[in-house]
């Protein structure tokens, strides 16, 4: 109960309405409300625990085993297991530039050599910052990449690359030989979302390539964020345009909205 016996009440109470319409088309915390000097106990423990799931997201390792055998799944070959050359989580957390060269001694690229067939696109399944966003969606995406582009290229036996930043893409791509290569990638864990997959695309991917030279495909986690099918129609369209262009990167656009149907006209009638 409030002063004078009336019961107590929050800014949140009075403005859930307003704000209740808004919340439907973004993720981000918006009209918390507050109680007396601090926020709601409601929102404190959604905070907290979406921190505790951006902290899991970084930490989790990506179960290699499991995750290869549905990749096989997908009729693509079975891949290979590459690791950087960051040790565990910590040194990887610690140390991102080891996370972007392959492991030394006789781990991949050597290993991936012997698979070289001329492959025109590489694809990469990368941990990154949020295996969760591997397990959950890299399996689906690329499945969807793999029924949009199979038609028109060939693809090199899958790459799971595990203590991975992007940057290792560019030392697998070159050892596999393709024209251009996809690293599917858990991207950065926040507080709204913990799941989110990016897509890195590098043409003639060599060591030494910059993030100018790179195009990225991010928010892919459906149904909240970008879906698989429309994320594999982008990265269709920068590959076409890749090879077209000789390069991909800072020059090369996202033209997939320009081959997509107009939206129908609409007429209104008096008194609409």
């Amino acid at each position: 109960m409030g002063i004078g016996g009336h019961e107590a009440r929050t800014d949140s109470d009075s403005g859930d309405t307003f704000w209740a319409g808004l919340r439907t088309l973004t993720q981000a915390r918006i009209g918390l409300g507050r109680a007396g000097d601090a926020l709601p106990t409601r929102q404190v423990l959604e905070f907290a625990a979406a921190h505790a799931f951006a902290r899991d997201a970084v930490h989790t390792a990506l179960d290699v085993a499991a995750f290869s055998a549905t990749i096989a799944d997908l009729g693509l070959g079975t891949p290979i297991h590459v690791r950087s050359r960051a040790q565990d989580r910590a040194e990887y957390l610690r140390r991102p530039d080891l996370g972007r060269l392959p492991a030394e001694g006789p781990n991949p690229p050597a290993q991936i050599s012997l698979e070289r067939t001329a492959p025109e696109i590489g694809v990469v399944l990368a941990d990154g910052l949020s295996a969760r966003a591997l397990t959950e969606h890299g399996p689906p995406l690329l499945g969807a990449l793999a029924e949009l582009l199979r038609p028109r290229y060939s693809f090199a036996v899958p790459v799971v690359a595990t203590q991975a930043r992007v940057a290792l893409g560019d030392h697998i791509g070159a050892a596999l030989g393709v024209s251009t290569v996809l690293v599917l990638i858990g991207e950065r864990p926040g507080l709204s979302v913990a799941d989110s997959l990016g897509i890195y695309l590098t043409h003639r991917p060599r060591p030494g390539r910059t993030d100018a030279d790179r195009n990225c495909v991010s928010n892919i986690h459906p149904p909240e964020g970008l879906g698989y099918r429309r994320a594999a129609e982008v990265t269709a369209g920068l590959i076409a345009g890749a090879h077209r262009l000789g390069r991909s990167g800072v020059e090369l656009k996202d033209t997939s909205r320009d081959l997509l149907p107009p939206p129908a006209a609409t007429s209104l009638e008096p008194g609409d």
